[in-house]
């Protein structure tokens, strides 16, 4: 019988998610294990990530098991292989995909037609994987994660949609800035606005940054041209221009409000020059725990968890 797949932050309970960062916080601690030894990943791209790649595969070892990267030129997916066959002949090879990709209809093709569980590493629609380790990042640095306000300045991007929706199923209120045509989308606020309401939390949509960031304890940012859209650049910026987040602008936030990025960051566009690098961010601890967040991932998804951790508060 085929495992569960993760494509969608909407594919976890708000309890899972609990369960993903106390698991994750312990490994962090913890270190190198062998909950997935003999267990192999095959991370397949069509697009290339510094993190993404990285951290995926330092978690599998991390868990005592093994990854394997196929690189955009050696697949060519719906090229030189149809996804239904790639599917099916890593599914006789491997025990889960983790597949980064430029249409999420290609993931869902691939999910579709796998035997193993299929892990999304980022789509044009969803990030959920970033979206895990932003909740376990505010966790630690908030101590809960319930009634906390998050910012959010910029494109209403696959980060944007999976932030929302993590943020709605957390129990965070979600305000988002963005220009008009770069807009989360529709369906996806919906589905945001339900676990919201489910939750206690309320969710935002403006135009104006300084509305969305005063008094937030949580700010983020995004880069407003994204892998694949580089025919917009200039467009982009031009409609942007008054969406930086620079130390102006984040004075607006909680005294002790955290600054957060997913990386990779274009200084001087989206985040003021050094911004990144000040007392209130937390974009490198955000890097690091893409690492954790996904051993914890990868051990649920191919072994199940039990770890209860002491003093984390629900």
């Amino acid at each position: 019988m085929k495992s569960k797949d993760f494509l969608s932050i909407a594919d976890l309970s708000r309890e899972r998610i609990r369960t993903l960062i106390s698991s994750a916080v312990a490994m962090k601690s913890e270190g190198w294990n062998s909950l997935l030894r003999e267990k192999v990943l095959v991370l397949l791209f069509e697009k290339p990530s510094l993190r993404t790649r990285v951290s995926f595969e330092v978690a599998m070892r991390r868990l005592g098991g093994q990854s394997l990267y196929l690189s955009p030129d050696e697949v060519r997916l719906g090229k030189r292989e149809s996804i239904p066959d790639a599917a099916r002949v890593l599914s006789r090879y491997a025990d889960v995909i983790a597949m980064r990709t430029f249409a999420h209809e290609t993931l869902e093709i691939m999910a579709n037609n796998a035997e193993i569980p299929v892990i999304n590493a980022l789509s044009d629609l969803e990030h959920p994987c970033q979206a895990l380790a932003d909740m376990m990042t505010v966790f630690e640095h908030k101590q809960t994660l319930e009634g906390l306000t998050l910012a959010y300045v910029g494109d209403g991007n696959n980060s944007a949609h999976s932030l929302m929706l993590a943020a709605s199923l957390c129990g965070i209120n979600f305000r988002i800035a963005s220009p008009k045509g770069y807009r989360v989308q529709d369906k996806i606020l919906r589905t945001a606005q339900g676990f919201a309401l489910e939750n206690g939390a309320e969710i935002f949509c403006l135009e104006d940054p300084r509305q969305a960031v005063a008094d937030a304890d949580i700010v983020y940012t995004d880069v407003w041209v994204s892998m694949g859209e580089e025919a917009e650049t200039e467009q982009r910026r031009k409609a942007f221009a008054t969406y930086q987040v620079d130390s102006g602008l984040l004075s607006l936030a909680k005294q002790d409000a955290i600054l957060m990025h997913p990386l990779p960051a274009h200084h001087g566009e989206e985040v003021a020059e050094n911004l990144i690098y000040c007392q209130q961010s937390v974009v490198f601890d955000q890097a690091e725990n893409r690492l954790h967040a996904q051993q914890a991932l990868l051990a649920d998804i191919m072994g199940g968890l039990e770890i209860s951790l002491p003093g984390y508060r629900r």
